[in-house]
């Protein structure tokens, strides 16, 4: 009987130690499982910011190879416009020096038209003398003057040019100064073109028209003094126009 218990105390104590034993293993086995799945859980995370690292420097990469291929466009169309104003700023220094000499040879000419103006009024009937050579006077200036182009200046002498072709053709009463025999008289002048040039006094008692073979006045029959009149009223308007008897000078004949 005493065995009997020694033999099934014994079992129950190894059964006891083998039940703790499995208890202590299997616990053992969970806490292993437990750590390998935090480990695991780590890694993946640890595997999950590499790969989120990894695409953002994928597409770090990709903007850079776009920005790359953008600036390298951007250097060939820079390349293709320097070159291009390169290109230009030859054809405008090239300019400029065809301007600087055409400058060189145009001054001179616009001096000569001048001159010639000059000369030609000067040659001319002497009607409205005051108002031409102020306008004479001002082309001399302003062909020396520096705040004016050459086409301003071209232009100025032109239009003075196209007034006097204009003279050519017009009918012209005004009143002015008559210098003649040492004294001066305000008088009424009648241009008729060019061809002919009359004055009337005031009160119109003398009359008389420009000889230019002398270059002097003549004096004007007292029968033609009303048609002189008449011809000055219908260049003013106050008459319309009509048959009109004035002497005309000649032409000159050269041998």
């Amino acid at each position: 009987m005493c065995k009997f218990k020694l033999r099934l105390l014994l079992v129950s104590t190894l059964l006891l130690t083998t039940s703790a034993w499995g208890q202590a293993t299997v616990e053992r086995a969970l806490r292993e499982q437990q750590s390998a799945q935090q480990q695991s859980s780590q890694i993946q995370l640890r595997i999950d910011k590499l790969d989120d690292q990894t695409q953002a420097l994928l597409e770090e990469y990709r903007q850079s190879v776009i920005r790359l291929e953008d600036l390298a466009a951007y250097n060939t169309q820079m390349e293709r416009l320097i070159a291009d104003q390169k290109d230009e700023i030859h054809k405008k220094e090239t300019q400029l020096r065809d301007i600087a000499e055409i400058q060189q040879r145009i001054v001179p000419f616009l001096q000569r038209m001048v001159d010639i103006l000059m000369q030609f009024v000067a040659l001319d009937t002497p009607f409205l003398p005051v108002e031409r050579q102020q306008r004479l006077q001002q082309l001399s200036q302003l062909i020396h003057r520096s705040d004016l182009s050459i086409p301003d200046k071209y232009r100025r002498i032109m239009e003075a040019y196209r007034i006097e072709a204009e003279y050519g053709h017009t009918l012209e009463a005004y009143q002015g100064t008559l210098d003649a025999e040492g004294e001066s008289r305000s008088v009424e002048f009648l241009r008729l073109g060019r061809v002919g040039l009359y004055y009337l006094t005031l009160r119109g008692d003398e009359g008389g028209y420009w000889q230019p073979s002398d270059r002097q006045w003549v004096p004007l029959d007292a029968s033609l003094r009303e048609s002189l009149d008449k011809a000055m009223r219908v260049a003013k308007k106050q008459t319309p126009p009509d048959l009109i008897i004035l002497p005309i000078a000649a032409p000159e004949v050269k041998p």
